[in-house]
């Protein structure tokens, strides 16, 4: 959970393709390369057009400055996180649990049943995941490619609203 001095500093403003570009670096910043966790830029631009998916900027109140972000998808009663990142210098600081409770609250203010989302196995962000109440469901073997070669699996994790 955000801290209430945290709620007073950072502000979640809807997101739309003129914030692609702060997008993409914070996902640069956040994922590097190591991992194979980031999203293209076309990917981005591909998918915020399409029904349900919404974009959430979290900026910080003095400057206004992008800080995180996450794209989200609802269908029908479910709700799926497809990507949450923090700029590295602004991490610690509960703006992940501010996005993190934002898509949950939304989802439940929609009527969504079920959230859920992928993320590598290893990833710091499983800590935020599992404090926030999702649970693995399931894991998708060898399923990130990292830059080296290498793969890592990823965990399938749902939270029952």
């Amino acid at each position: 959970m955000a801290t209430p001095a945290l709620a007073a500093a950072v502000r979640l403003d809807r997101g739309c393709f003129a914030d692609l570009d702060a997008v993409m670096r914070i996902m640069e910043a956040a994922f590097g390369t190591a991992y194979g966790e980031a999203w293209t830029r076309s990917q981005c631009a591909g998918i915020l057009p399409m029904a349900g998916v919404e974009l959430t900027i979290a900026r910080t109140e003095e400057e206004g400055e992008p800080a995180g972000f996450s794209l989200v998808r609802m269908v029908a009663d479910e709700s799926e996180l497809l990507l949450l990142a923090v700029t590295p210098e602004q991490r610690r600081q509960g703006i992940g649990s501010r996005l993190l409770d934002g898509f949950v609250d939304q989802a439940r203010d929609q009527g969504v049943r079920r959230v859920h989302l992928e993320v590598r196995d290893g990833n710091p962000a499983t800590i935020l995941y599992r404090n926030s109440g999702f649970v693995q469901a399931g894991r998708r073997r060898n399923y990130y490619h990292g830059e080296d070669g290498r793969r890592f699996d990823a965990l399938t994790l749902v939270r029952d609203l």
